[in-house]
């Protein structure tokens, strides 16, 4: 660790579930940081099978180490770890993030400047160096039953988007949760992560929640952070896919009530069976030569099979 600023009692959240060789890569980043003393740092492993539990204890003592012995979830295990700790900011993290040097001093200092701000979140960055969507608006039925692209060209000012260009800390209204530095008074008075939520949405919900409570959510673009993208949700394909749904839709009937969410469900389903046509016609018609269109079909098939019986709660992610 080098000096810059005091990281005013910073504790360090890091959730794994085999992804043994990005857990080192997140933790090397995390002890380059420019902070002036060690922050506390903790990982809690929600039942990995691989190596990741040896590797860290023999290479970062420092770390404490948490084992759930079985998979938590990112609300619950977050909320775990939450009650453990000394420091008054949070900083999580996704193991398939690379923190830039100073990126978690200058989240930190914006936060420490406006004791009304509860998140700061940084722009996050592709392993080519271009921009990720670090920041979103607040899903709504218009944005997830019409093409989000579509708004964020039409409408970049209600709906950004990862093209534009920010020098300056703004105002957002929800923020990508792959990298979150958290006020803990503002994360403990709103309760901490909602744990309906199993995976996908729960910094979203979190987000809202504090927004109505009087907070601040920021993005500051100055920070910046390497998002890999190759954790556990592209090892199970299927089930995240299955989890990203039942998320969204404890997420709309929390907020918008079940009209809303059982409206929504409906237009997935429209939509999942025009899909499983097309791809089903597609590879039909080029003999199968498109890439990866089998396990395409595959996911939709899985995916309205799961709607149609009701999205029953033993499909999705292994709980174990």
């Amino acid at each position: 660790m080098h000096v810059n600023i005091s990281n005013s009692k910073l504790s360090i959240i890091i959730l794994n579930r085999n992804t043994s060789r990005l857990l080192i890569g997140c933790l090397e980043s995390v002890f380059a940081l420019d902070l002036n003393q060690l922050p506390e740092i903790i990982v809690v492993d929600n039942g990995s099978n691989d190596d990741s539990v040896e590797k860290t204890r023999t290479l970062f003592p420092e770390v404490n180490l948490y084992e759930a012995g079985r998979n938590l979830g990112f609300a619950a295990a977050n909320n775990l770890a939450a009650s453990k700790i000394s420091g008054d900011f949070l900083l999580l993290l996704n193991t398939d993030v690379i923190l830039e040097k100073d990126s978690v001093s200058k989240m930190l200092e914006l936060a420490k400047g406006d004791d009304r701000i509860a998140i700061v979140a940084p722009q996050l960055l592709n392993t080519d160096g271009t921009n990720q969507t670090s920041y979103e608006a607040t899903p709504t039925l218009l944005t997830e039953c019409t093409n989000r692209s579509l708004l964020k060209r039409l409408f970049p000012r209600r709906y950004p988007g990862k093209n534009q260009s920010l020098t300056e800390p703004v105002d957002v209204e929800t923020v990508i949760g792959a990298v979150m530095l958290v006020r803990r008074k503002a994360f403990e008075e709103v309760g901490g992560f909602d744990e309906s939520y199993f995976f996908f949405f729960e910094e979203t919900d979190l987000a809202v929640r504090l927004r109505l409570a009087g907070w601040l959510v920021k993005h500051e673009p100055r920070a910046r952070a390497t998002h890999i993208q190759g954790g556990s949700a592209k090892s199970a394909p299927v089930g995240a896919r299955v989890e990203f749904y039942r998320s969204r839709y404890i997420f709309f009937e929390k907020f918008y009530g079940k009209t809303s969410r059982n409206f929504l469900k409906s237009v997935v389903i429209f939509n999942l069976t025009l899909n499983m046509i097309a791809y089903g016609l597609l590879n039909l018609l080029t003999l199968g030569r498109i890439e990866n269109a089998d396990q395409k079909l595959l996911v939709r098939k899985t995916l309205l099979k799961w709607h149609l019986n009701g999205c029953p709660d033993n499909v999705g992610l292994p709980r174990d």
